[in-house]
C-alpha cells in the first residue's frame, strides 16, 4: 500500500516538462538500490528508497534549488527526525560530495548516477532526454556547458562512491560518458 506522500510525489513525478527526470528515472534509481544492497552494500534500504522518491520531487531546470525544495517537501510530507533525515539525503545528490560513512548517502548517490552505466542505447536516450530538459538553451551553450559538466566528471578518480558501484557502473559509465563527449564537439564544435 502506498502512503499519501507517495501519492502526492507520483503526480510529481509524472509532470509534464520532465523528461528524463521522471518516473522512469525514479525507477531506475529504485532498482539501482535494489541491486546495490543485492551486490552486498549494506544501508537502511528503507531510508534510501524514500530518499529517492523525494531526491527529484520539485524539478525545475530553470531553478537551482530543486534538492533544497524537495529536501523541505521531505521534512513537511514525513516530519519528525526521519524527515529530517530522508531531507538531508537528497541535499547531498546536488553536487554529490558524501558525508564520511553515510552508507545511504553512498547508495542513494551511487543510485542515482546509474544511468551513466546503462547499456549504451540507454545512455542515449537519457542525454536527449537532457537535452529535451534544457530546449530553452541554445545548442551552442547547452553543447559548452554540457560537456565540461562531463569532463568534470570524468575528472573524479572514480563516479561511484561504493566498490559494488564502481564493479557494476564504472567502466561502462566512463565510455558513455566520453562518447557524449565527442558526440557534442562533433554537433557543436564545443
Amino acid at each position: 500500500m502506498r502512503t499519501s506522500w507517495q501519492l502526492e510525489l507520483g503526480r510529481r513525478w509524472t509532470e509534464p516538462h520532465r523528461h528524463h527526470h521522471g518516473i522512469d528515472h525514479l525507477r531506475e534509481v529504485l532498482d539501482a538500490l535494489d541491486a546495490l544492497a543485492a551486490d552486498g552494500l549494506v544501508f537502511d534500504h528503507t531510508t534510501a528508497v524514500e530518499a529517492a522518491w523525494f531526491h527529484d520531487a520539485v524539478y525545475d531546470v530553470r531553478r537551482d534549488d530543486n534538492e533544497e525544495r524537495s529536501a523541505s517537501l521531505a521534512r513537511s510530507l514525513i516530519g519528525g527526525a526521519h524527515g529530517d533525515r530522508v531531507a538531508d539525503l537528497v541535499l547531498v545528490t546536488k553536487d554529490h560530495v558524501l558525508p564520511p560513512g553515510d552508507t545511504e548517502a553512498t547508495a542513494l548517490c551511487d543510485a542515482d548516477l546509474s544511468v551513466l552505466g546503462a547499456a549504451p542505447e540507454r545512455y542515449h536516450v537519457y542525454a536527449e532526454d537532457i537535452r529535451l530538459e534544457y530546449a530553452h538553451v541554445p545548442p551552442d551553450v547547452f553543447g559548452t556547458r554540457r560537456a565540461a559538466i562531463l569532463e568534470g566528471l570524468l575528472d573524479h578518480p572514480s563516479l561511484f562512491a561504493s566498490p559494488q558501484g564502481r564493479v557494476r557502473w564504472e567502466a561502462p559509465a566512463r565510455e558513455n560518458v566520453r562518447a557524449e563527449i565527442v558526440s557534442l564537439r562533433a554537433s557543436s564544435d564545443v
